[in-house]
């Protein structure tokens, strides 16, 4: 330890989206390479002396705390712990983190230090881990609400990637074993006999840390709130949901000096008749056990909505990934209007 391969796999993977914005302290983080690397967790961020670096990733992340801060992290996973290091700047994005975070640095703040705040969670607090729709996210779950840290990915490969490493690592954990199960047949274990709903699909590692995919009840319950904001213009029977990606919608604010784009994370929905954007909460659902009370947002919100048929191009940009695709509609007040120009127009 370190294998040549480790040390390639973590100096390939140390590269910052660059659709967003980081501190400088970050941007040094990403800066380093191979042995620096390894050598910058073992000296400045691991608990323990002979854990080992397993894994790393960068990703936006929401705390359970903090629900509406999405804050850029490096997230690094070791055979002891996943550790979040964050932007300096998300300890004054919010003034109710002050008892979360309990910083007390305020010495520092006119210095030349460029200060990273970096959040543990123990491999043995952890409870479960939730993959979102398409694996566009995951949310890791601990034994109280500081400990709920969702990853948004954007990226099912590297959620793949994340998991399977995770899953690795735990294996390594000493843990008393489970009691033997009694044994089960598919609908008592899968089915719940009061509701006669299917639960979600659970896998219990190991290390009695549950992994929680989404059936396809999930997708149904998406297609039923989509053909509700329709107003009932689709037969639910034929709506089909396409496409669900988490990405982010362009704000052109005109600054003094120059135009800045801001990024608002959205989800895309599209089905084969209309093309959504919804304000989603990655975080708050489904509700932790200790959770005395349902969130105050419901999971999906309805941003915008405009039928298929009112596409009038797409305009895409030729820059490298992420790519940008502007979609612009016929901007016609009542959406009834060209069909029935064009029955008057060309009927006897």
């Amino acid at each position: 330890y370190p294998s040549e391969f480790l040390m390639q796999k973590v100096t390939e993977d140390n590269q910052i989206p660059v659709q967003l914005h980081v501190s400088v302290s970050l941007q040094y983080v990403a800066g380093l390479k191979g042995n620096a690397l390894v050598e910058f967790f073992h000296g400045n961020i691991a608990e323990v002396e002979n854990e080992e670096l397993r894994h790393l990733m960068w990703s936006s992340v929401l705390f359970y705390k903090t629900p509406n801060v999405e804050v850029m992290a490096c997230v690094l996973l070791s055979t002891k712990a996943i550790y979040f290091l964050l932007d300096d700047s998300f300890i004054h994005a919010d003034e109710h983190q002050s008892d979360f975070w309990n910083k007390e640095n305020s010495d520092c703040e006119n210095s030349s230090f460029h200060l990273s705040c970096c959040f543990v969670l123990k491999l043995n607090d952890l409870q479960s881990v939730n993959v979102g729709l398409f694996d566009q996210y995951f949310r890791i779950t601990g034994h109280s609400a500081d400990h709920i840290v969702t990853c948004l990915t954007r990226d099912s490969y590297n959620t793949h990637t994340f998991i399977q490493q995770l899953m690795a690592v735990l294996s390594l954990l000493a843990r008393t074993p489970s009691p033997e199960p009694v044994d089960k047949d598919f609908y008592s274990e899968f089915g719940s006999k009061n509701t006669g709903k299917m639960e979600n699909y659970e896998l219990i590692h190991s290390s009695r840390v549950k992994f929680i995919y989404p059936n396809e009840e999930e997708i149904g319950d998406l297609a039923f709130l989509v053909a509700e904001k329709m107003d009932g213009l689709t037969n639910l029977q034929s709506l089909n949901i396409l496409l669900y990606v988490l990405a982010f919608q362009v704000n052109h604010a005109k600054g003094s000096a120059q135009n800045t784009n801001s990024l608002q994370p959205k989800t895309l929905i599209l089905t084969s008749s209309d093309l959504f954007l919804f304000d989603e909460d990655y975080i708050s659902y489904p509700l932790p056990e200790f959770a005395k009370e349902p969130p105050k947002r419901d999971k999906y919100q309805l941003v915008d909505g405009r039928r298929i048929r009112d596409l009038d191009r797409v305009l895409m940009g030729y820059q490298t990934y992420p790519q940008a695709l502007t979609f612009v509609f016929d901007d016609v007040q009542n959406q009834d209007l060209m069909q029935n120009l064009t029955l008057d127009h060309f009927g006897e």
